[in-house]
């Protein structure tokens, strides 16, 4: 298939790694001129995703517009907070492009309207059929070729999502599907914020005992919530709730398990950093979004209450896990 990539980041550059690897045809767009320039020069992403080198069949859009002429599949990789100005940009032409597919990479809401990737898309790219592609996939293992499972889900015909399937699965990658599109997005998205309380246990050197207990009672929070806001909870015990959370929470490359644990030693100074990365830290974000829609909603989260309130409201970690220690007593059902 005719697939075109935007943005360029570790993921994205990931992606067109793999399918090229497939056979597929590939257009990797990034966002700045310069760093395509860059790309199309050193055949390799210096800045996101150093030491893999892009496949010669691999092409670099300059412009947007251009590369979806005869695109099949279009795949967004931006920054969640970067998704609306790039639908503006791309949203007419995809319209009328006859893309089969266009699947979103993000793991995020929007901050202002609190929509889901997919719900964005739809509203842009009117009959275009919308999906995410999400579970435990570290860019740098994909790239590499080391075995990957993950998730696509679409509410669309078993015919079309049998072909995506197909087109993006090969012997290293395997994708499995899934109709369950709202719980495979709000699994992408919670585990990050989850995740940054893994690492704050990390930080905090609060133990194996406790990091096991955080992570089970987030994923019971991610089912509670995902049900609350039409996800069914079976599929956060799957690769795209938690298996994405074990990965984001225990893996040494993953950067919201590396905030958790800067928070937890210098929590002013990790969050100022944050502004001069290069690369996004969607908890943070997502957090806040995530807090705003589970209190617009009414919806009980005390985990998530707590990490919402060291990241933007000053809350010291080590009082943070007191209060969720000593919340009234339950039945764990």
């Amino acid at each position: 298939m005719n697939c075109v990539i935007f943005g360029a980041g570790g993921w994205g550059t990931a992606m067109a790694i793999h399918l090229a690897r497939q056979g597929q045809t590939v257009t990797l767009v990034p966002r700045r001129a310069e760093q395509a320039l860059a790309l199309a020069t050193s055949r390799q992403n210096a800045d996101y995703l150093p030491g893999h080198r892009l496949d010669d069949s691999i092409q670099i859009g300059l412009e947007p517009l251009p590369a979806l002429m005869d695109v099949d599949l279009i795949f967004l990789a931006c920054p969640s907070k970067g998704l609306p100005e790039l639908l503006a940009a791309i949203g007419p032409a995809v319209r009328d492009s006859g893309a089969k597919m266009a699947i979103s990479l993000c793991k995020g809401l929007d901050l202002t309207t609190l929509r889901r990737p997919s719900e964005l898309m739809a509203a842009a790219f009117g009959p275009i059929p919308v999906a995410t592609l999400s579970g435990p996939s570290n860019a740098d293992e994909v790239a590499r070729g080391l075995p990957t499972a993950l998730v696509l889900a679409a509410n669309a015909p078993a015919s079309l999502m049998k072909e995506v399937q197909v087109a993006v699965s090969g012997p290293t990658l395997r994708a499995y599907t899934s109709t369950d599109l709202i719980g495979v997005e709000l699994g992408g998205t919670l585990k990050n914020v989850y995740a940054l309380g893994a690492g704050l246990c990390d930080g905090l050197r609060l133990g194996s005992n406790a990091k096991a207990a955080l992570l089970t009672r987030s994923l019971q929070e991610m089912a509670r919530l995902g049900e609350a806001l039409g996800a069914r909870p079976e599929t956060f015990l799957g690769l795209g709730g938690v298996g994405d959370l074990m990965a984001t929470a225990h893996g040494t490359w993953s950067r919201n398990r590396s905030l958790g644990e800067q928070l937890a030693t210098d929590a002013q100074g990790a969050l100022a950093a944050l502004a001069s990365r290069k690369e996004s830290v969607e908890g943070h974000r997502a957090a806040e979004a995530l807090s705003k829609l589970a209190t617009s909603r009414g919806l009980d989260a005390p985990i998530l209450s707590c990490l919402h309130a060291i990241l933007y409201k000053g809350l010291d970690p080590r009082a943070g896990v007191i209060a969720l220690m000593t919340r009234d007593l339950r039945s764990e059902a």
